[in-house]
């Protein structure tokens, strides 16, 4: 799959035209180039950087070594805010933030789905915020996002959130050798690894969501299996907490809601 892909790139086409033109040959000029991004994958650079695109919720998003690559297993976060959003009672999700927002993935295709909810987004990094800006304009969605330099939602001073959505980093650098070596080398540590145990990113964005939120506003977060036990203690102030599996059963998404109480 790998090879077909970067053979699209090389040609600049889809992979309908590839099926339809078998025996179309390469100009020495296109192997040469094809053998040169064969050569870059076989050093294990991810595809995604190479061709510098990776498909989200349907949406064409570019992507570089500043951004974590975007996942199939993220749209479980997507699906998961827009069932809480349409089951509301209080007219849904209004005013969202996405928390290392990296591509802009999750902010895009929740831009995409929810056309009247104000959404901000934020990241530490100012060249993943580049992308995420880069990305936002290619779909026409910049005028739908407002984008934030920040540590989390350190001196933000914005608040009165109904969503706080966030693909936090959360592998413990215990696991480090159970993820990919791909990961390991190429995509930035930051976005990927929390610290010792996996914890330490989401236990300092629970209290500051929980300070951004109107009263009945909801955090939505992605997570792994390997973390999941120790989130009911994380969010004991919490109500209505779920977590819910991917295709795989692994726990992927848990979804708390602030009290509605003063």
């Amino acid at each position: 799959m790998n090879a077909e892909v970067l053979l699209m790139f090389t040609l600049g086409c889809d992979r309908a035209y590839l099926y339809a033109h078998p025996e179309r040959e390469l100009s020495q000029e296109e192997q040469a180039r094809y053998q040169e991004v064969i050569r870059q994958r076989s050093q294990g650079i991810p595809a995604q950087y190479i061709t510098g695109h990776q498909e989200f919720w349907g949406l064409d998003l570019i992507v570089s070594p500043a951004v974590l690559i975007p996942r199939p297993e993220t749209e479980h976060v997507i699906e998961r805010v827009l069932e809480l959003h349409h089951q509301s009672s209080s007219g849904g999700f209004r005013r969202i933030i996405d928390v290392g927002t990296g591509s802009g993935a999750i902010a895009l295709a929740l831009a995409k789905e929810l056309p009247q909810a104000e959404i901000h987004a934020t990241d530490i990094s100012p060249a993943a915020l580049e992308i995420a800006r880069a990305n936002a304009a290619r779909h026409q969605l910049e005028g739908r996002i407002r984008f934030h330099e920040a540590n989390l939602l350190d001196r933000l001073s914005l608040k009165d959130f109904d969503l706080v959505v966030s693909n936090p980093p959360y592998v413990g650098e215990s696991e480090e050798d159970l993820v990919q070596l791909e990961v390991r080398k190429f995509e930035p540590r930051a976005a990927v690894f929390a610290g010792p145990t996996g914890l330490e990113i989401i236990e300092r964005l629970l209290p500051q969501a929980h300070a951004r939120l109107k009263p009945g506003g909801w955090v939505v977060l992605e997570i792994s299996g390997t973390i999941a036990a120790a989130l009911p203690r994380l969010l004991e102030d919490w109500k209505e907490v779920a977590i819910t599996q991917d295709l795989q059963g692994v726990p992927r998404v848990v979804a708390a809601q602030k009290s509605s109480r003063p």
